[in-house]
């Protein structure tokens, strides 16, 4: 399967204001692109020059000094995908703490959005009794997707898992954010994802396309995509960038003052109808 991807962002300053960007697709999946644009970065006829790193969890980093005005961001490409669901292993089971590989330690630890310390007590009095494994982390996924109210009007940058559970609303960050935290809270590893995901083998959603948010934990080995917002298997997964929380993985981070004035995204199977001009 081929999938066409890309974005096109605008962001205003009053004032030359440093930035730093999350928007490449991650370094595990750039094995897969077929074809890319160069990342643009303008403002006005003038090209924005950038510089490019990758940082502690892979993710492709660029940082640039936007001048005063508008600057546009665009990006565009074609990435080849299996076509598949997620991986379901039911069997799948959960590794003892002295046995994980120092990479997965990370993702047991509280971090900015997951208070693990404030949700251990909710965590283990809802989960305690689920079997130890994948059927944990499904009921910890069943939990936040039946818990929370989705709705893009209730997006909240300051919100954390604790809010969301307390708030009972949010938008795909959050449905991840409480999944993370009370798998943490469960010690079971739990990273945040971010990324492209279409409407790919389900009915189109007729809301603007926006990023998506989803987990992966580690069981058995390996890492598994779970998704507590959609609670199904989905096919198209594009991760662009993965981290503790949002907090690693904010696709634009400015160091000052600006306005989101433009915003677009589109992912959609080759030959089906694009979502973008």
């Amino acid at each position: 399967m081929r999938i066409r991807y890309g974005f096109r962002i605008a962001l205003d300053c009053a004032m030359p204001t440093v930035a730093s960007f999350a928007l490449d697709i991650h370094t595990s999946r750039q094995a897969d692109i077929l074809t890319a644009s160069p990342l643009f970065m303008r403002c006005g006829p003038q090209d924005v020059p950038s510089s490019m790193a990758t940082d502690m969890f892979g993710n492709v980093r660029r940082r640039a000094v936007l001048p005063v005005g508008r600057t546009v961001i665009e990006h565009h490409g074609v990435v080849h995908d299996g076509g598949r669901p997620d991986p379901v292993n039911l069997s799948a089971g959960q590794v003892p703490i002295e046995q994980l590989p120092e990479e997965a330690m990370t993702f047991l630890l509280g971090s900015r959005y997951c208070e693990t310390d404030l949700l251990a007590e909710e965590a283990w009095s809802r989960f305690g009794h689920v079997p130890e494994g994948w059927a944990r982390v499904q009921a910890i996924c069943d939990f936040a997707h039946d818990h929370i109210t989705f709705n893009y009007q209730n997006a909240d940058r300051t919100r954390t898992a604790a809010g969301a559970l307390r708030e009972g609303r949010g938008v795909c960050r959050d449905f991840a954010h409480l999944a993370i935290a009370l798998c943490r809270a469960m010690n079971i590893p739990a990273r945040y994802c971010t990324g492209y995901l279409g409407d790919i083998g389900v009915p189109r959603d007729p809301a603007p396309m926006d990023f998506s948010a989803w987990f992966e934990a580690y069981l058995d080995g390996r890492w598994y995509s779970f998704d507590a917002r959609h609670n199904i298997p989905r096919i198209g997964r594009v991760v662009m960038a993965r981290g503790r929380d949002a907090a690693d993985v904010a696709m634009v981070n400015t160091f000052g003052p600006h306005i989101l004035a433009g915003f677009e995204v589109w992912t959609d199977e080759m030959g089906a109808e694009s979502v973008a001009a």
